[in-house]
């Protein structure tokens, strides 16, 4: 089934003209044929009104006084005939049908209201017969009267404005199939403009729909309003409840960890981690609860990258490990820049942990998104555990860190879009891959 509309219209208007042009076609045709057909009935009729008058009986014997003027009448095979066949089967003709004789009783019937018979080379000919009584002193007396012509001409006529007509109707058809592509495009606009709007809401940038616009399409730009408001009620009630949750939290874990102080020390110790990592991970929920639902903002990749690194260059500058950034400061990504710096920081905080003597930064714009890729020369990771990196509690280093890092990044980046990937360095450690959303 075809799921482009802009592919349907078309497809349909191309089968109305083509249904419009095959019936304006054989209209014309029928309409030629009939023009052309009446003009020969009416010539044929005029030689036959000249031979009726220029018949007269003389001594009860018939005799033309005077022949039609057209001068193919005198030429054999010329295409143009008559013949009258009076009593007693006498007979006058044209000198065009040489020795051939056009008896009414061969002739059948044929096209255009013609009768048809056969010309002195056996082409066939177009014959119009009428049937008179001429009254002379003696009483009346029949004739028939016969003028004829070359079917031929007829046809060739008509098939010379069969052609020159399908030339016409489809130079006519382009046009109009232009002008249909034309209008399904102005037509079809309103729903890319709509849809350039759905995607600055999507972005953060604006939070309803402009009513401006067609009048068939504000019921529908009225019902996304209605669901974009909708959406942000649950989403700000399901924020509020988390955050009600986290802040009803503090309390019993701060009287915990008063509890614990009258503690042996290994059970304080215990109680005071739990405490910590439960509070870690209600902040991360929070969090959660935030990502995809605050405005969202142009931010340089550059400049915030820049500004996570210089907080980190003491750490790296004390172990000699070396910064090597290759970042286009046109590149800007569309996220919430704290949002943005939480994912990064991450990665760039693991590769400091890792690295030996450098930290390559690098990215590249693939289409839609930009792939950032953080690679240090540490000891790297097995290529089988690589998939299990992002996963909740897996620790780069046993009993280091709380297993949370990449798994919070993972986490941001599939909220806007994005994705995190891990692969081995060229430099032997780990690299990680961060496909951001970019701007437009």
């Amino acid at each position: 089934m075809i799921q482009s509309l802009r592919l349907r219209l078309f497809i349909g208007a191309v089968l109305a003209l083509a249904f419009i042009l095959l019936l304006v076609a054989s209209g014309l045709s029928q309409i030629f044929s009939n023009y052309v057909a009446d003009r020969y009935r009416t010539d044929m009729s005029a030689i036959i009104d000249q031979l009726a008058a220029s018949v007269e009986f003389q001594g009860g014997k018939a005799r033309m006084t005077k022949q039609p003027g057209d001068p193919r009448f005198d030429l054999p095979g010329s295409g143009l005939y008559w013949e009258v066949v009076a009593e007693n089967g006498m007979v006058f003709r044209s000198r065009s049908l040489w020795d051939v004789e056009l008896s009414p009783e061969d002739l059948t019937e044929g096209p255009y209201g013609f009768r048809l018979g056969e010309g002195p080379d056996g082409e066939p000919l177009l014959v119009q017969l009428r049937e008179v009584e001429l009254e002379t002193p003696e009483g009346n007396r029949p004739l028939t009267l016969l003028a004829a012509f070359d079917r031929k001409v007829i046809d060739n006529a008509i098939a010379e404005y069969r052609g020159a007509m399908i030339i016409m109707l489809v130079l006519t058809a382009a046009v109009l199939l232009a002008a249909a592509f034309l209008q399904i495009g102005i037509g079809l606009a309103p729903l890319s403009r709509l849809q350039k709007a759905l995607s600055l809401v999507r972005s953060g940038r604006t939070d309803q729909l402009p009513d401006a616009g067609p009048t068939e399409l504000r019921p529908l730009v009225t019902e996304l309003n209605g669901l974009l408001k909708e959406r942000e009620t649950a989403v700000e009630r399901a924020r509020a409840r988390a955050s009600d949750l986290a802040h009803g939290l503090k309390t019993p874990l701060t009287v915990l960890l008063q509890l614990a102080d009258n503690l042996p020390e290994r059970e304080r110790d215990m109680i005071r981690q739990q405490v910590d990592l439960i509070r870690q991970r209600s902040d991360r929920q929070l969090q959660s609860a935030r990502l995809g639902v605050e405005q969202m903002a142009q931010t340089g990749l550059a400049s915030l990258t820049g500004k996570l690194i210089s907080v980190l260059a003491p750490v790296t500058a004390a172990r000699d490990v070396a910064w090597k950034v290759d970042l286009d400061d046109q590149l800007t990504i569309d996220m919430d820049p704290a949002d943005l710096a939480e994912a990064l920081g991450n990665v760039l905080d693991n590769a400091t942990r890792f690295a030996r003597t450098e930290i390559v930064v690098a990215a590249e714009r693939e289409g839609e998104h930009i792939r950032l890729d953080v690679a240090d020369d540490g000891p790297g990771v097995a290529e089988e555990a690589l998939p299990e990196i992002a996963a909740r509690g897996v620790h780069l280093v046993e009993d280091e860190g709380t297993g949370l890092g990449l798994a919070i990044t993972s986490d941001i980046l599939t909220a806007y879009g994005g994705s995190l990937a891990f692969a081995r360095a060229a430099s032997g450690g780990l690299k990680v891959s961060l496909l951001l959303p970019a701007s437009p």
